[in-house]
């Protein structure tokens, strides 16, 4: 099969189209022949050389792990031919993907492949997140980089959860952010006492995804720093006492929030297409850290 794939870490160059063996499903897997798998910083990482704790790293590596495709080695439950979105840890960039049958759920008919297959890490990342720091109706939320795609998400879902959110964005998206259902507000110098400005009651619970100074703030207008999470400053969390997020993700809980989109409640933006081949190109755009929602690769 033809996958996207780097031989050792290093910048997105090292990300080429590679012939490797077709995985195999064993029992109590299925093997989706991928249509689309959405590009995300985590696999930016991971080129670049950093392993998760939980993982393995075996080179020539595949990143990837969320992908739509079609089921071609299935289960009773989930047969061949059925049209599914899920995720792994990795192995999404590729031709064909196997991964537990319990990580891909069916994928409604009127939802397209470029949003299905960008469209797992960002929605059940921003409800992990919120659920850690439990948002509900009364709380005012700060999300940082509201225009990506967790914080496209976060916004959505703690406006459905009853929240007030602000939503931190470059010029160019706070329209954006604000059709989300957001206060928007500009980062930068003086972030603090514009939010501060737009929440005089206080803002109750932040997430971050951008570091720096955008965290500065939220550490300095939440009271309660267990209600602060962090999606980039890994290393400070312990000693900020910050919160984290508890829990896994779920086909159950994909299930429901592609749901949300299919019935219209939510939307969601791919704001790219790549084909596989172009996968370095798409890891360039996704590590400058701007733009809004989503990049996807096109693999069929």
């Amino acid at each position: 099969m033809r996958a996207a794939a780097f031989a050792e870490p290093g910048p997105p160059d090292v990300l080429t189209l590679h012939d490797l063996p077709e995985p195999q499903a064993g029992p109590g897997q299925v093997r989706v022949r991928v249509v689309t798998a959405g590009v995300q910083p985590f696999d930016a990482g991971l080129r670049r050389g950093w392993v998760p704790p939980y993982a393995t790293v075996t080179l020539p590596q595949i990143p990837g792990n969320e992908f739509a495709g079609v089921v071609d080695q299935g289960t009773d439950e989930i047969p061949a031919g059925t049209e599914v979105l899920g995720f792994s840890v990795f192995n999404a960039y590729a031709e064909y993907v196997v991964v537990p049958a319990d990580q891909v759920t069916p994928k409604p008919a009127g939802v397209s492949w470029e949003i299905a297959g960008g469209f797992t890490a960002g929605w059940q990342t921003a409800r992990l997140a919120l659920s850690a720091i439990g948002v509900g109706p009364g709380d005012t939320v700060l999300i940082n980089a509201a225009a990506g795609a967790t914080g496209t998400a976060g916004v959505q879902l703690a406006r459905l959860a009853g929240a007030t959110v602000i939503g931190t964005a470059s010029e160019a998206n706070q329209d954006y952010v604000r059709s989300l259902g957001a206060v928007p507000v500009v980062y930068g110098e003086g972030l603090t006492d514009r939010v501060r400005a737009l929440a005089p009651q206080g803002v109750t619970a932040a997430i971050d995804g951008a570091g720096g100074d955008a965290l500065a703030t939220s550490l300095e207008l939440v009271e309660d720093r267990k209600r602060i999470i962090t999606l980039v400053a890994h290393d400070r969390i312990e000693e900020l006492g910050l919160g984290s997020i508890q829990g896994r993700r779920s086909a159950d809980a994909l299930a429901e929030l592609i749901a949300l989109y299919a019935e219209g409640r939510t939307s969601w933006l791919v704001r790219r297409v790549y084909p596989l081949a172009d996968a370095a190109a798409a890891h360039r755009e996704i590590e400058t850290g701007h733009g809004r929602g989503k990049i996807v690769l096109s693999v069929a």
